[in-house]
């Protein structure tokens, strides 16, 4: 057990971060297996649980437990496994969120400002040294 205050204040963190870590990994596994059992047993169902298998994978990636780059291969598994498996509804890939733009009001024509003569600068002062 630590002795500096600091370090006994990581271990409590640490076994906060491990419990929501196992929690979050337990619920991708249960999803995955939900699907592959959904595909097997040629449940009507499979698409959304293909949808919730990808939003966990999505969710493990956000929470840093997994490499964005492993939870592209797998939800390309997924969708390639629900393609051959038959599952009838396909799946929409979530596009990154853009903002509508809003239709632009007209504008009053503003008479153009009279340009002033720039202002002068103060003369620096001489020093004599």
């Amino acid at each position: 057990m630590p002795i500096i205050k600091s370090a006994k204040k990581r271990v409590r963190v640490a076994e906060k971060a491990t419990i929501r870590n196992v929690k979050t990994k337990r619920s991708l596994r249960t999803a995955l297996k939900s699907f592959h059992n959904a595909i097997t047993g040629g449940e009507k169902d499979a698409a959304a649980k293909l949808n919730e298998a990808q939003s966990n994978l999505d969710k493990a990636v956000k929470k840093g437990i997994m490499h964005k780059n492993k939870a592209a291969r797998q939800k390309a598994q997924l969708a390639r496994a629900a393609k051959a498996a038959g599952s009838a509804a396909p799946v929409a890939k979530k596009a990154p969120a853009k903002k509508a733009a809003a239709p632009k009001k007209a504008v009053a024509a503003k008479p153009a400002a009279a340009k002033k003569a720039p202002a002068k600068k103060p003369a620096a002062k001489k020093t004599d040294k």
